[in-house]
């Protein structure tokens, strides 16, 4: 099926000499018609003998870094088709026919291979959430058509390669991969396959907290280029919050005295607000420039034939479709989607606190205000987490309000721990009490959101 194609294996490697002859001869035997070509990152070992001596193509990448290596390979490499994986045979390499013929049967620019752990150590501590984590915030920003956007098993179209302007130099390249794809609204499939735990004596190159971080930073930047309007508008809308904050009790001196006493407040919240105006402006601009940018990609992608197509039988086909649902459909109780209900129900609950603590404070002070505003508060919060964060749950509703409240106390010390530490500590605070209650909500939120998706509306069964 496969005698016509040119398909080209990248493998890029850094110091895998215990793996990479036995990934070699794997994907040799799965597409005996393909060429493997082994990129080296600057190994330190025998990686790129290994290699050799296993029949691969052996090529070198002096800059170090994943992102590096995938922008070499993709400028140096003319094929039909090219399969990306990781040398460190934590992939089956038997599902490559399967791949590929997926990637005709669309045909697709992207196939992507969910990973199913078939072992304890497939991960590491905290891999796991950060891929769901970061995966979840591409999605809810760019789109929901790409699971587990951290795999390092994918085909390729020749058309997606080449129009792919690469410009990571880490392992944050997966993302930007993914949001290529989502951006020019490429054809995209999933398979799911098995992934294993590395070979004794190989050590993996991800950290947890440093690539995690380097990808969060680049979500955030390729959120800026490529949404720029929504970036530069939740910044304005953070500024507008600001200055309206500062503000109001001038605007409240002035209803009762007729006088602005608080003159250096007024032109800082002046400022703020013209930051504001600026903001909206420099989104608008950019946003025609994006535009434009996103047309040039397009045509350079549209500049390349579509892949080969060949359908594949009906059973094959179903399981496609029932993958891309799930991408589209599944996401109402992931660990994201939640949060961004729970922050969201949050602001809700902090302007229900603040009304009624600054409707209160000037007849019973800021601490016995506080004492009523803030169970009101809760109450607010647990019913619209009930009805649109997680749920209900199994507990008869009474018992799930006392459970939502006793699970939340940590949060309620923090809260109003930091509520007090602002009052007695900042003048200001004491005098605007709204401003303690941001922060006290801030401070208990996380420890909230934990508690009540794990103690109080967990389901008998997750998806």
């Amino acid at each position: 099926m496969f005698n016509q194609l040119k398909i080209a294996v990248l493998i890029p490697c850094h110091n895998e000499e215990v793996s990479i002859a036995k990934v070699v001869s794997d994907f040799k035997l799965a597409l005996p018609d393909a060429a493997i070509h082994v990129f080296d990152n600057n190994s330190s070992d025998n990686t790129a003998s290994e290699a050799r001596s296993a029949g691969a193509i052996v090529r070198h990448e002096t800059q170090q870094g994943k992102g590096h290596v995938v922008r070499r390979m993709f400028r140096d490499i003319d094929a039909d088709f090219y399969l990306m994986v990781d040398g460190d045979d934590t992939y089956d390499a038997s599902l490559a026919p399967d791949m590929v013929k997926l990637a005709m049967s669309g045909p697709y620019d992207l196939v992507n291979c969910i990973r199913r752990e078939t072992g304890d150590a497939a991960y590491r501590g905290g891999h796991r959430f950060g891929n769901r984590l970061l995966t979840g915030v591409v999605r809810q920003i760019f789109g929901n058509r790409i699971l587990d956007m951290l795999s390092g098993y994918k085909v390729f179209s020749r058309r997606f390669v080449k129009s792919f302007p690469a410009l990571s130099t880490g392992f944050d390249i997966e993302t930007e991969l993914t949001v290529h794809t989502l951006e020019l609204s490429m054809p995209a499939a999933h398979l799911e396959g098995e992934y294993r735990g590395r070979a004794e004596g190989s050590e993996s190159k991800l950290r947890t907290y440093r690539d995690g971080w380097r990808i969060l930073m680049l979500i955030i930047r390729l959120v800026r280029h490529e949404r720029p309007m929504v970036f530069f508008g939740v910044l304005a809308g953070l500024l507008v919050m600001a200055a309206l904050l500062l503000i109001w009790p001038v605007i409240v001196t002035y209803l009762d005295t007729g006088l602005v006493p608080r003159f250096p407040t007024a032109f800082l919240a002046m400022g703020i607000m013209l930051l504001a105006s600026l903001s909206v402006f420099t989104g608008t601009i950019l946003d025609t420039v994006t535009r434009g940018r996103k047309e040039l990609r397009m045509l350079t992608y549209l500049q390349y034939p579509a892949p080969a197509y060949a359908p594949i039988d009906s059973t094959n086909s179903a399981a496609i479709r029932s993958a891309d649902n799930n991408a589209l459909t599944g996401g109402n109780d992931d660990l994201l989607g939640q949060m961004w209900r729970f922050g969201l129900v949050g602001i809700v609950g902090y302007m229900v606190n603040a009304g009624l603590v600054e409707s209160l404070v000037l007849n019973m002070g800021p601490l016995r205000a506080q004492m009523l505003a803030f169970p009101a508060a809760v109450t607010v919060t647990w019913w619209l987490n009930r009805r649109f964060t997680f749920g209900a749950s199994r507990h008869a509703i009474h018992h799930e309000w006392l459970r939502y409240v006793l699970a939340n106390m940590l949060g309620w010390s923090a809260n109003n721990g930091a509520y007090l530490w602002m009052i007695f500590s900042v003048p200001l605070a004491y005098q605007h009490p709204a401003l303690a209650v941001a922060v006290g909500s801030l401070a208990g939120m996380v420890l909230n959101f934990s508690a009540s998706r794990l103690l109080v509306f967990k389901k008998t069964r997750e998806v």
